[in-house]
């Protein structure tokens, strides 16, 4: 292979390797909900706002991002980001995952009205009974209404779904480097041929 060849196949590698945690970031993503800078953020429109929950009877105690652990009393804190929020109306609601939202009121677990929150934060504290699909909306209203919506599960954590997004990124990676090194490689034996055949 080419010198030229070879540092083309480490350029791209390294560029691959370098967008690892870009991707994974990326690749965390739950609706509103995303990883960035080892906090979870939620996106509202032009906003964000850090979020936090956990479970008091949670023997290990941990914060979580997106899917709770387990059935129980659970915490949720958002703090806001932008000082702008202090002074817009927030809603908070969350309803069980139906795949219809035409009955709202019906499907709706835990309703916090539209206020402001001077103090830049809003925590609430609710107990889910049992294992299930839910949807967090959080509406911020301003000039104009935004909503982010961010599926979640309790009782139900997709392990594989996470391990899955864990090893993509390197594996894709991977299986890139190694397709642009076969293709150099045999694009290299070809001009060697043509080279072979005209001489």
């Amino acid at each position: 292979m080419k010198p030229f060849s070879y540092l083309k196949l480490l350029v791209v590698g390294g560029a691959l390797i370098a967008s690892g945690p870009i991707l994974s970031e990326l690749a965390y993503a739950h609706g509103g909900l995303s990883m960035a800078e080892d906090m979870c953020k939620l996106t509202i429109g032009p906003y964000m706002m850090h979020f936090t929950g956990y479970q008091p009877g949670n023997t290990q105690q941990k914060p979580f991002c997106e899917d709770i652990p387990g059935t129980g009393e659970t915490v949720v804190v958002l703090d806001y980001i932008e000082q702008e929020l202090r002074s817009l109306p927030t809603e908070v609601r969350i309803i069980r995952d139906t795949g219809s939202e035409d009955n709202l009121e019906a499907i709706t677990v835990l309703h916090l009205p539209s206020k402001v929150y001077p103090n830049g934060s809003i925590d609430f504290t609710h107990m889910f009974p049992e294992k299930g699909n839910f949807i967090g909306i959080v509406t911020v209203t301003g000039d104009q209404p935004y909503v982010s919506r961010f599926p979640f599960s309790v009782g139900e954590t997709k392990v594989f779904s996470k391990l899955l997004n864990v090893y993509m990124v390197p594996v894709v990676a991977t299986l890139i480097v190694v397709g642009i090194y076969y293709y150099t490689r045999n694009r290299e034996k070809r001009e060697k041929l043509e080279k072979g055949n005209a001489a």
